[in-house]
């Protein structure tokens, strides 16, 4: 299964936000990726910011630092999915988290710290999308007055997995 990498932008102006926050503890015990729907982001922090209105029609999130830090569990990656978010631009993230993003076929994008600060102050608080051209390896922002070409790379390890959809289909095509 290949994914879209483009759509709405949530952004998320914090630095550490962690799997906790991504999604509580409390639901891990679900058995079912889509028992986690409802409860995305519900832990999280931060000022003017309500799940249950900030995440309808958003299929991309853009946070700071370290983003999904702390527990190493694939629950995020599989919370933000149900959710309809397949791709994270951050200006880093934990390594597990990140893994866990490409394992599960979605996007888990660094870009540099200036790059991001620029990012927020063009795009962050407006009705904003992002297209992602994977051929070209470039991202187009775009508000109603503003748009923005920024490259980007992945590692040929996480192109693999982008193209696979993911580590099982990655693993089924190639042992």
């Amino acid at each position: 299964m290949n994914h879209s990498f483009s759509g709405g932008i949530l952004f998320l102006d914090r630095d550490d936000i962690n799997t906790d926050e991504i999604i509580p503890a409390k639901y891990l015990t679900e058995a079912s990726r889509e028992a986690l729907k409802p409860y995305l982001l519900e832990d999280l922090r931060l000022d003017g910011f309500s799940p249950g209105r900030d995440l309808s029609g958003k299929s991309v999130l853009v946070s700071k630092a370290n983003f999904g830090c702390g527990s190493s569990r694939e629950h995020a990656p599989w919370a933000l999915e149900v959710n309809g978010i397949r791709m994270v631009i951050a200006k880093s993230f934990a390594r597990i988290f990140k893994q866990n993003m490409f394992n599960c076929g979605m996007m888990a994008v660094s870009l540099p710290e200036e790059t991001m600060e620029e990012l927020f102050r063009r795009f962050s608080g407006r009705s904003a999308v992002v297209m992602t051209d994977l051929d070209r390896s470039v991202f187009e922002f775009r508000s109603d007055t503003d748009l923005w070409k920024v490259p980007f790379t992945l590692t040929e390890f996480e192109w693999r997995m982008i193209r696979s959809g993911g580590w099982v289909n990655y693993a089924d095509a190639n042992y």
